[in-house]
C-alpha cells in the first residue's frame, strides 16, 4: 500500500515463498485508504484497512493477500501495532514504520531492517494460516509487544509451531 521500497518487497517476496513453499505474486500498490487515518493519533487503523482489502479484493476467493504499508498502524486498544491478520482469514497488513532505526532516532541499519520486515510478514501470514501466537520467545509467531521483542525472536518457526504450518497448509 503506497509506496515501498523495491528492495523490501524483492526480500519479502523471497522470504515468504521460502517459508511457505507458495508462489508469491506482487501485485500493483494501491493507495492508503484516508478513512482509515485516525488525526487525533496520526495513526491508520489497521483493522479498517483489512476490511477495505476484503472490499477491493473479494473476488479472488482463493489468494492471500499481505498488504505492506509505510505507515504507523494501531489497533484497538493497543498504541501500535507492526501488523494484524485475519486469523484463519484470507487478508493481512504489516507496517515497516515502526521497524525502521530512524524511527527511534537511531542511525539506519538496512540489513536489521529487512530482517524485521521479513519476521513481522511470516508472523502475520501465520495468522492468517491459523497459527496463534507461540510463548517461545524465539519463535517466529511470538508476541511481539516491542521492537526487542522481534529482535529477539528468529525468522523462523519453532518445531511445534513448523508441525502446526504443515498440517494446515496440506
Amino acid at each position: 500500500m503506497g509506496a515501498i521500497e523495491g528492495r523490501v518487497l524483492d526480500a519479502l517476496e523471497k522470504d515468504l515463498a521460502l517459508k511457505f513453499g507458495r508462489k508469491v505474486e506482487r501485485r500493483p500498490s494501491i493507495q492508503m485508504p484516508a478513512d482509515a487515518f485516525h488525526p487525533a493519533r496520526s495513526q491508520y487503523f489497521s483493522s479498517f484497512i483489512l476490511k477495505k482489502l476484503h472490499a477491493l479484493f473479494e473476488e479472488r476467493k482463493t489468494d492471500v493477500f499481505l498488504a505492506v504499508a509505510d505507515v504507523d498502524l494501531y489497533a484497538e486498544g493497543l498504541n501500535f501495532v507492526f501488523g494484524e491478520a485475519e486469523f484463519k482469514g484470507r487478508f493481512a497488513v504489516i507496517s515497516i514504520t515502526r521497524l525502521r532505526q530512524g524511527f527511534y532516532s537511531f542511525p539506519e541499519n538496512k540489513s536489521l531492517f529487512i530482517d524485521r520486515a521479513k519476521k513481522e510478514a511470516v508472523h502475520e501470514l501465520g495468522h492468517v494460516i491459523g497459527l496463534e501466537h507461540c510463548p517461545d520467545a524465539q519463535c517466529v509467531m511470538h508476541f511481539s509487544n516491542s521492537l526487542l521483542d522481534t529482535d529477539r525472536k528468529s525468522a523462523s518457526f519453532c518445531s511445534p509451531c513448523q508441525a502446526r504450518l504443515e498440517k494446515l497448509t496440506r
